[in-house]
């Protein structure tokens, strides 16, 4: 059976690029992948070069562009099927772009979607363990990611441009699966590299132009990491600098990632994460104390998990990092699938047991199956000063329920509801 569908999801990426024609032959196609960062570098990346004059085209966990024309990404995939990538690729073409970015999934790999596409870069941006139930083992998730690399040796571009996160502990599996192809360039980024040979050598620390760059997306350390990656694309295709240094000042961050809905008298904060890594991450940007020192104000957490036997081992260690950050927390409703949402919040609950430092008692504690209603609660009770940091759905436009069936959701739009009251 796994043989058939293999076989299956091959036959449809193949038929795909002889009903459109080969598009990306025409293209200078960019795949991203990686754990996170995904949306935010092929948001820079885009921003960058139509800030030089590039016409450009996207798909992304977020949104199709092509061209002036865009729409969001309603199929539920990042890295969507049946044909819908070299459709896109087609469009592109036709429409006269210069570039064509892509976020390549593992799950994508896995069903031969990023195969007959002449793809011109790769860039890396970092693994952590995701989708471990799908793949089997972080080694197997891993080696899709890899796959995808390797993949470029089939191009028939002549030269092939791979971006690597040098910081990250599995670089060196992407590395060699680079130098074993001709006619590669590989190029290597990270925060440090940013900071020191990128940001800081344009920038006075001391001016307003700097002040009004460092804005609530760079300061996050994994901005700084997405940044260098895109810098370090655009530098590659000859961008000037002054084009780079335009898109990063107007840059306003990727609808749902780390996004301020108000700031003043409390904060409130969507942020789609939905990793233990990255949660722990967010809390360390958003905490009160972040923003001023002498800050006495609380965080509140809204947060859950997704269900479809997706990656239950991370519930418990989310519920143990919400534990040691949060001072109040709503356990509520992400995206259950075929599960019983109450299961789910109750491992996410088993892990405040296990938190070292836990800051969770009985009173600050609620679980609300209803986002809608979790959200207002959260809304409620925090004063001046507070951080309410909602996780998990971002800017997706559906909550997930069993047999298929999926609700309308707008996370922006449910806080700015609960904050009118």
């Amino acid at each position: 059976m796994a043989k058939i569908k293999s076989f299956y999801h091959l036959a449809l990426a193949f038929l795909g690029s002889i009903v459109f024609r080969r598009p990306s032959r025409r293209l200078f196609v960019v795949g991203i992948t990686g754990t996170k960062g995904k949306s935010t570098v092929i948001e820079l990346i885009n921003a960058i070069l139509e800030s030089a004059g590039k016409k450009t085209a996207l798909l992304s966990s977020v949104r199709k562009k092509v061209g002036g024309r865009e729409s969001k990404n309603v199929s539920g995939n990042t890295m969507p099927g049946r044909f819908a990538i070299q459709s896109f690729l087609r469009e592109a073409t036709d429409a006269g772009c210069d570039y064509a970015l892509i976020e390549v999934t593992s799950q994508g790999v896995l069903q031969f979607r990023h195969q007959f596409i002449d793809w011109n870069a790769a860039i890396f941006t970092n693994l952590a363990p995701e989708h471990i139930e799908a793949h089997g083992s972080f080694e197997k998730y891993r080696d899709a990611k890899v796959r995808f690399f390797k993949y470029l040796n089939k191009s028939k571009k002549q030269k092939k441009y791979f971006f690597i996160n040098e910081e990250d502990a599995n670089h060196r599996y992407f590395e060699e699966a680079a130098k074993n192809i001709f006619g590669s360039e590989v190029i290597f980024f990270s925060r440090e590299r940013f900071i020191k040979e990128d940001l800081w050598s344009h920038y006075d620390l001391n001016s307003k132009e700097s002040r009004r760059l460092i804005s609530e997306w760079l300061l996050a350390d994994f901005n700084l990491e997405n940044a260098s990656a895109a810098v370090s694309f655009a530098r590659s295709q000859n961008i000037s600098w002054g084009a780079i240094k335009k898109a990063l000042e107007n840059f306003k961050g990727v609808p749902g990632r780390l996004e301020f809905i108000q700031k003043t008298p409390f904060a409130v904060v969507i942020d789609y994460v939905h990793t233990p890594d990255s949660l722990k991450k967010v809390y360390e940007i958003l905490e009160p104390s972040s923003f001023s020192p002498r800050s006495q104000g609380e965080m509140i957490c809204v947060l859950g998990s997704a269900g479809g036997g997706r990656d239950k081992w991370k519930r418990p260690e989310m519920g143990k990092i919400a534990a040691s950050f949060c001072d109040k927390i709503i356990l509520t409703n992400e995206d259950p699938y075929d599960e019983n949402p109450s299961d789910i919040l109750k491992q996410i609950e088993n892990g405040f047991l296990e938190a070292p430092k836990s800051r969770v008692n009985p009173q600050n504690y609620f679980k609300i199956l209803d986002r809608r209603q979790a959200i207002k609660k959260a809304i409620s009770l925090a004063k001046k000063g507070d951080v309410v940091v909602i996780t998990g759905k971002g800017s997706e436009q559906f909550i997930h329920l069993e047999k298929g069936k999926k609700i309308p959701w707008n996370e922006k739009r449910a806080v700015e509801d609960a904050l009118k009251f």
